[in-house]
């Protein structure tokens, strides 16, 4: 387990990381988000004893990283952005002194070499030079040397980096096999490998946490309600009567597009899933839909919201301290800092967004939108 605790660091007058705070758990994946500069790569090395703190304290299975850095470092691997190769040497001559380095025992370091070798697929080249690799290879051999003598606790500063796709995919699915036996954090670029590959994930901005939840929560955070996307031929005045009486929409907005075509964006209450009575109006008014789906708040939307905006940070550690508030006396930990009771998500304000603020009223809300952005509410139909 990794304990982070009031972590600053800072680089003369810049703050790169900002108090942080936060748990690693055994045996999950982590992902570590957050744009260029938000401080991953800092506290990443922080973490691994790479990098002094200026403030703070991290807890490597109870090890402090800085007062007991050989016996923290044990219990990590530890694969850079940029893997730390001696490219003159081969990589069979590599992995042996990584496994010197590492203390592996003299009689367990050639099964050790074999065992990594084959796992990350690199067998076939241990003879070469490691200067006359491809980016890839190198890559896969900055790997091999974070899992040799397979530590507790496996970090990966961008792992795919230089990858072709099926490479990736044999990466995504090696990061899988070792959570089996190892707490594994990863950082990347790539919301869509992180959506798929972790079980939980943590956003920093400016040097801040800002979210840490799974992926689902994450996704479900930025909307009281799920939002359905039609498009049909139909003018807007006519898409408002159809729907007028279909229970469970919040609000409609229309769009109008090309050869007559009406996009129209309809937010469905919590809970609800009105897609079917939407196609049953349409069909019984003789209309024809071209395109009905649902539209969830996807990853990249979060990861813009909340590194995008300097509010946004605010708001979700208003969220994050109420919901610790009421959870607090649960004997359960490490539960999602996202979620929050029917009560506390009324009493807070909707995260910033970039569309205009629409006044809601108990009952369903129409809003249609023309070429000049105005707007029909309700008592104008």
């Amino acid at each position: 387990m990794i304990e982070v605790r009031n972590l600053v660091k800072k680089y003369g007058n810049h703050l790169a990381v900002d108090h942080l705070d936060f748990t690693i758990e055994d045996g999950r994946i982590y992902g570590f988000l957050g744009p260029n500069g938000a401080g991953k790569s800092t506290t990443m090395n922080i973490m691994t004893g790479y990098l002094g703190a200026t403030e703070g304290e991290v807890l490597i299975n109870g090890h402090d990283i800085l007062k007991e850095p050989e016996e923290a470092k044990k219990h990590i691997g530890y694969l850079p952005e940029l893997p730390p190769l001696y490219t003159d040497m081969t990589v069979r001559e590599y992995l042996e002194f990584a496994a010197e380095l590492k203390k592996i025992p003299k009689k367990k370091r050639e099964d050790s070499v074999i065992e990594v070798e084959k796992l990350v697929k690199i067998k076939d080249v241990e003879d070469r030079l490691i200067k006359n690799l491809s980016k890839g290879y190198r890559q896969r051999v900055g790997l091999a040397q974070a899992v040799l003598g397979f530590p507790e606790i496996i970090i990966l500063d961008e792992p795919t980096v230089g990858l072709d796709p099926k490479q990736i995919i044999e990466i995504r699915e090696l990061i899988r096999q070792l959570a089996k036996r190892h707490t594994v954090i990863l950082s990347s670029h790539i919301l869509a490998e992180v959506r798929e590959v972790c079980d939980h994930i943590l956003i920093i901005s400016k040097g801040k946490l800002v979210a840490s939840d799974t992926p689902e929560n994450l996704e479900k955070m930025l909307g009281e309600a799920d939002t359905i996307e039609i498009e049909t031929k139909a003018p807007r005045a006519r898409i408002r009567e159809v729907l007028k009486n279909v229970p469970g929409i919040e609000q409609i907005i229309c769009e109008d597009g090309k050869d007559g075509v009406t996009f129209a964006r309809i937010r469905e209450r919590r809970g609800e899933d009105v897609r079917e009575d939407i196609f049953r109006a349409f069909a019984e008014n003789k209309l024809t839909l071209l395109t009905l789906r649902a539209a969830h708040v996807s990853l990249e939307d979060v990861f813009m919201e909340l590194t995008q905006k300097d509010t946004v940070p605010d708001a979700f550690t208003r969220r994050r301290n109420e919901t610790a508030l009421t959870d607090e006396n649960t004997p359960e930990q490490g539960e999602s800092t996202a979620k929050m009771t029917s009560e506390q998500k009324e009493s807070i304000k909707e995260l910033p967004s970039d569309e205009a603020e629409i006044e809601e009223s108990s009952g369903a809300e129409w809003v249609g939108t023309d070429g000049e952005g105005d707007e029909t509410n309700a008592g104008d139909l």
